[in-house]
C-alpha cells in the first residue's frame, strides 16, 4: 500500500510539474507576442515620424504665414517619439494626427501647394503607413487579449501570479481622438 501511494504521489508531482513548465512556457511565448506586436507598432510610427520631416521642407515656403502649423506638428512628432504606455503613445498619435490633419487644412488656401508632388506623395505615403499603423495595433491588441485571457484563466491564474505575468494593457484612443487623419483635395 505504501508503495502504490509513494508512486502516486510521484505522478502526481510530475505531473503538476510538467503543467508547470508548459504554462510557464505558453506564458513566456505569449508575452512575447504582445511585445513583438508592440514593436511592430514602433515601426510603423517610426515610418511616419521619417515622412514628416519630408513634409515640412516641401510646404516650408507655402507656410511663412502658417508657422504655428508647422511648429505644432513639430512639437507633436516629438512628444510622440518618446516613449510611453500604449494609452500614453495613443494620445501622442492621436495630438500628431491632428497637428498633421491641421496642415492638410491650412493647404486648402494655397491651391499651388494643392498640386505639389511633396505634397501629393506624402498623402499616399501617409494613407500606406496609417493603414499599416491600424493594421499593427489590431495585431498588438490581438496579442494583448491571447495573453490577458491566458493569464486570467484558471489554473494558470495560479502560476502566472506566482511567476510575474500581469496584464498588458491595450492600444486604444480615447475620445474624438479616434479619429484617422483624413487627407483630401478634391
Amino acid at each position: 500500500m505504501g508503495t502504490v501511494l509513494t508512486i502516486l504521489i510521484v505522478v502526481v508531482a510530475v505531473v503538476i510539474v510538467v503543467y508547470a513548465i508548459a504554462t510557464y512556457n505558453g506564458l513566456v511565448r505569449r508575452r512575447n507576442e504582445v511585445e513583438e506586436a508592440y514593436r511592430q507598432i514602433d515601426v510603423q510610427l517610426k515610418r511616419r515620424y521619417d515622412l514628416i520631416p519630408n513634409l515640412l521642407e516641401g510646404v516650408k515656403r507655402y507656410f511663412r504665414q502658417e508657422q504655428d502649423v508647422l511648429t505644432e506638428i513639430t512639437r507633436a512628432r516629438s512628444a510622440a517619439m518618446q516613449p510611453h504606455s500604449p494609452r500614453e503613445q495613443a494620445q501622442a498619435e492621436a495630438r500628431l494626427s491632428g497637428a498633421i490633419g491641421n496642415l492638410f487644412a491650412v493647404a486648402e488656401n494655397y491651391p499651388e501647394l494643392r498640386s505639389e508632388r511633396v505634397l501629393l506623395d506624402f498623402q499616399e505615403e501617409l494613407s500606406s503607413t496609417e493603414n499599416k499603423i491600424s493594421f499593427a495595433r489590431q495585431h498588438y491588441n490581438d496579442s494583448v487579449q491571447a495573453y490577458n485571457t491566458k493569464i486570467q484563466s484558471f489554473p494558470a491564474v495560479i502560476f502566472a501570479r506566482a511567476m510575474g505575468f500581469t496584464e498588458r494593457e491595450y492600444f486604444e484612443a480615447a475620445g474624438p481622438e479616434r479619429e484617422s487623419v483624413t487627407v483630401s483635395y478634391d
